[in-house]
């Protein structure tokens, strides 16, 4: 991936989205030619020559130092995500490059699949860096079937959500999750632009999908590790969830998505009969749909 090009969009997309009365600025008359602030706006609010600021709008971050990466966050008033992506494509630009490379694959271990069966009522689901399920429960498996194919491989979730049709009646919200889908590739790529994977996956969306691929021009990022999620399950409906990630510092990447509902609620009752067929040895959505 080119970092110098993503800093350089990065930088320009934020500068666009903020205009002169938001960032505190005195406008005068006259027309203005960009949507938001100018170069020498930016430049004068984080305290730089509009020279330097240009510079590193245009990809160039070498040499700058972390005071003015922080003017910059305050400047462009940027939330944590952002200006923890700033500074992941501030060390990418000036630390060494690398040509692609292949990563080891991430793999659930034998405790943490223990872990994930022992979380019986809860339904959980281990997720590798690029979002491919390496692992999960019974009825983590029930409650997302396309991603758990029975004569197949886990899909990869952004694959599946760009690529397989079911995904957009699946998720009510779908351009929603979507957006959130692309925005932690984005935040993957600042951290480590040389991942081979990471290169091949966005490659194929962005060949396949003029949806990511506009949305992954928009350099947006998002931190999503909870909220809640609406799915029109196969089975049992429309279900509404609350997500946390639980990230494993000692898995390589590896993290741990669980959902819940709210308690006496509808989706608490559908989860609840997703839970009881889930239990049931040889038993599967395909099965209990054909039953319903």
């Amino acid at each position: 991936m080119d970092t110098q090009n993503d800093v350089q969009q990065f930088l320009t997309a934020l500068r666009a989205r903020i205009t002169p009365e938001r960032a505190g600025l005195t406008v005068f008359g006259g027309e203005r030619r960009v949507p938001g602030l100018r170069r020498e706006e930016v430049a004068q609010l984080a305290g730089v020559s509009t020279a330097y600021y240009t510079r590193m709008e245009r990809g160039d971050l070498g040499g700058v130092s972390e005071s003015v990466l922080f003017a910059l966050v305050r400047a462009l008033q940027l939330d944590a995500a952002e200006a923890a992506h700033l500074f992941d494509l501030a060390r990418s630009a000036t630390g060494p490059r690398r040509g692609p490379r292949a990563k080891p694959e991430s793999r659930v271990s034998p405790l943490v699949a223990q872990l994930l069966e022992t979380m019986r009522d809860v339904p959980a689901i281990a997720m590798n860096r690029v979002a491919t399920a390496a692992g999960s429960n019974a009825l983590g498996r029930a409650l997302f079937p396309h991603l758990f194919p029975a004569d197949a491989a886990p899909l990869n979730s952004a694959r599946y959500l760009f690529l397989d049709e079911r995904s957009r009646s699946f998720y009510p919200d779908w351009e929603t999750t979507a957006r959130e889908a692309v925005s932690a590739l984005r935040l993957l790529a600042g951290r480590d632009p040389s991942d081979r994977a990471l290169m091949a996956l966005v490659g194929e969306l962005a060949t396949r999908s003029p949806e990511f691929r506009t949305w992954w021009g928009g350099h947006t990022v998002r931190t999503h590790t909870t909220g809640t999620k609406r799915i029109n399950h196969p089975v049992v409906g429309e279900i509404t969830l609350a997500f946390e990630t639980l990230v494993l510092p000692s898995s390589n990447g590896i993290v741990i998505a669980t959902y819940l509902t709210e308690p006496g609620s509808s989706s608490a009752d559908a989860l609840d009969l997703l839970r009881s067929w889930a239990a049931q040895p040889l038993s599967s959505p395909s099965d209990a749909a054909s039953t319903h």
